[in-house]
């Protein structure tokens, strides 16, 4: 089930030009006044400060430039708003996962954010909110916080009650947790809320990830089918009705959907794989039917707490630190800022796309750490 922002949450440099039209510029006063709109209309009151490039004339108005110059104090650049929007993501069990960052990044932008959490693991994850144990990763740039307004016990391989098998019903790791069906809980944020504008989804789980393929059972590789990829259209589909038109849904996903990675078996490459093209196929309809956007995440390795369980994950993280055309450490962080552009009005025209988050690893093609290249 397992899958912090930036201080800036600064999504462009400044200093971009933009030439001005010829006769439409023609004093001081002029660029006064467009730079008085932009700092007092609504989304631009922390963009930079209009300034001309050079002394004004009408004999040389068509070499004018404005360009946007570096402030002295004072946020910089087009910034990340979420303010307003509320957020449920799925599959927050800790606080040093990708969901983490995530939530963290939504939240740094303002948004409200709602959580679902693995029932098995959820007395222990609330245990630790209130006492304080994630404090440290919950500070937000301004220094707050982070605030998460409810966390709804939630199993996504189970669509609805009539799905859930006795023995599981029975299983004392449930016992005390109800209404934790996607369908369920889709229903209880609607009666808590009425609306989402944005649905992450941060689950994964392959009981057979450390078996080869060729040695994955049936069972083992629906599995991870069904709780790697299908619970995100499961999710979509009982969630759509009570998301808000414009709003966005996003998704994990990891290179092994197209790149042959040995020791990550268990069918969960074939689960990415099915990931990543139900985000093209969602996107169209969700798109169509809610106009939702929906793309999914592919991001580098993180030693995060489910991520050990395929057994190999510090070795798959020097692989990537050695071979990435960005030779640094791979941050939950940087994950989560993405994650905010794209639920952003910024991305306002992305939808359907893989977004590699991974210093460049998918592209390459060969391992410069290899005996071969280096002999």
């Amino acid at each position: 089930m397992g899958a912090s922002a930036t201080a800036s949450m600064q999504m462009v440099a400044a200093r971009s030009c933009i030439s001005a039209s010829q006769g439409i510029l023609t004093s001081r006063a002029a660029i006064s006044q467009i730079g008085r709109a932009l700092s007092t209309s609504t989304g631009f009151a922390n963009c930079p400060r209009i300034c001309y490039s050079s002394a004004l004339s009408s004999s040389k108005r068509s070499g004018v430039v404005i360009r946007a110059m570096s402030g002295e104090s004072g946020p910089q650049g087009l910034p990340i708003d979420l303010r307003g929007k509320r957020a449920f993501i799925a599959g927050v069990a800790d606080d040093n996962g990708y969901g983490w960052a995530i939530a963290k990044a939504l939240a740094a932008a303002g948004a409200e954010i709602l959580v679902g959490t693995w029932v098995p693991a959820l007395n222990i994850f609330e245990t630790s909110l209130r006492r304080g144990k994630f404090d440290e990763s919950r500070k937000l740039p301004d220094g707050s916080l982070m605030e998460i307004v409810k966390v709804y016990p939630l199993d996504a391989i189970y669509d609805c009650p009539e799905d859930v098998p006795e023995d599981v019903k029975a299983n004392k790791r449930y016992a005390g947790s109800s209404n934790w069906t996607v369908k369920e809980v889709a229903e209880s944020v609607k009666n808590d809320f009425g609306s989402i504008d944005i649905l992450v989804h941060s689950l994964a789980n392959g009981p057979e990830v450390t078996k080869p393929l060729l040695e994955t059972s049936r069972r083992g590789y629906l599995a991870a089918l069904s709780a790697s990829s299908y619970s995100f259209v499961s999710l979509l589909q009982y969630f759509l009705p009570i998301m808000n038109p414009g709003g966005a849904s996003i998704s994990l996903t990891y290179i092994a959907s197209e790149r042959a990675i040995p020791g990550y078996g268990g069918g969960m490459s074939s689960a990415k794989a099915a990931l990543e093209s139900d985000t093209r196929v969602l996107a169209f309809e969700a798109g169509r039917k809610g106009k939702i956007r929906v793309n999914t995440i592919s991001a580098g390795p993180l030693g995060s707490r489910a991520a050990k369980a395929i057994g190999f994950i510090e070795k798959m993280i020097e692989y990537s630190y050695v071979n990435a055309p960005l030779q640094k450490e791979m941050l939950a962080d940087e994950v989560g800022n993405t994650a905010a552009f794209l639920v952003s009005p910024l991305a306002s025209a992305i939808t359907g796309s893989t977004v590699y988050v991974d210093n460049g690893l998918n592209t390459m093609g060969l391992a410069v750490d290899s005996p071969t290249i280096s002999s």
